[in-house]
């Protein structure tokens, strides 16, 4: 099996094993190798999402090293985020777009909530996701690792992220994309390990560090893209929402 940080949210084509949660099961998006993309993804999102906050982008003129910092350092004083968010996901001309929910929580708790076009559920309580799709009757299951592996879903949700220590390179790349006006947009490139899974990943960022974009462009040309809107931080959120309990006479796959 490849090294893939299943998030950044995923058989064959494992892209990121990680969050952060490319490929769900047929039903998350066209086939299994989506599934773990997703995964993957949520991931990288989970560590994305998690410092939105108090730190305020620089000018255009700020240096790298300073906005990179302020990114990594800004959500110090969050313990809690909650956001709606628009995924899609382009492979072979064909694009799938999803919408829910996302709470995330210290402790490498989350949950991602699905419910456009299709009702879905990525959970964890820090130690064990879940991806449950109803519609299928099933569950899979895996243990969240240490912050220390890049590969796992949560692996950087919550632990102090260095950009520099999850890609072998970070710049500016504010053309990149079409942003809003003040919006930055950082580009990481993958570590050598991972070089065959994904080519390069966006953030676009507001001037309150805000993820408002996270786009990872696969090595098969196949593209991941999260939108968020509605960023809540230190909202209320029960623990409970993050215990997945399992219903009666579902399939459980466990990784």
């Amino acid at each position: 099996m490849s090294k893939r940080p299943m998030m950044l949210l995923l058989p064959d084509n494992f892209c990121f094993s990680l969050c952060l949660c490319a490929s769900v099961v047929s039903s998350l998006f066209f086939s299994q190798l989506r599934r773990r993309r997703t995964r993957v993804y949520l991931a990288l999102l989970g560590a994305a999402l998690a410092r939105p906050l108090s730190a305020i982008g620089g000018p255009p003129n700020i240096s790298l090293e300073q906005y990179v910092h302020a990114f990594e350092s800004s959500y110090h004083a969050v313990n809690t985020l909650r956001a709606n968010f628009t995924q899609s996901y382009t492979s072979g001309g064909r694009t799938r777009v999803e919408s829910g929910t996302v709470s995330l929580a210290k402790g490498g708790r989350m949950r991602w909530d699905y419910r456009e076009p299709e009702a879905k559920l990525f959970v964890s309580d820090g130690k064990e996701l879940s991806l449950y799709i109803p519609a299928e009757r099933q569950v899979t299951r895996s243990a969240a690792k240490t912050t220390e592996d890049f590969r796992t879903p949560l692996g950087v949700l919550l632990s102090r992220l260095s950009l520099h220590k999850v890609f072998s390179k970070v710049e500016f790349a504010d053309q990149a994309l079409h942003v809003e006006v003040g919006n930055r947009v950082l580009r990481g490139y993958p570590k050598q390990e991972f070089e065959d899974e994904y080519r390069e990943v966006l953030i676009e960022l507001s001037p309150k560090m805000d993820i408002r974009r996270l786009v990872v462009l696969y090595a098969d040309n196949s593209t991941m893209e999260f939108t968020f809107t509605n960023i809540q931080r230190n909202v209320d959120l029960s623990p409970s929402i993050f215990v997945f309990v399992l219903p009666p006479g579902v399939e459980v796959i466990q990784q």
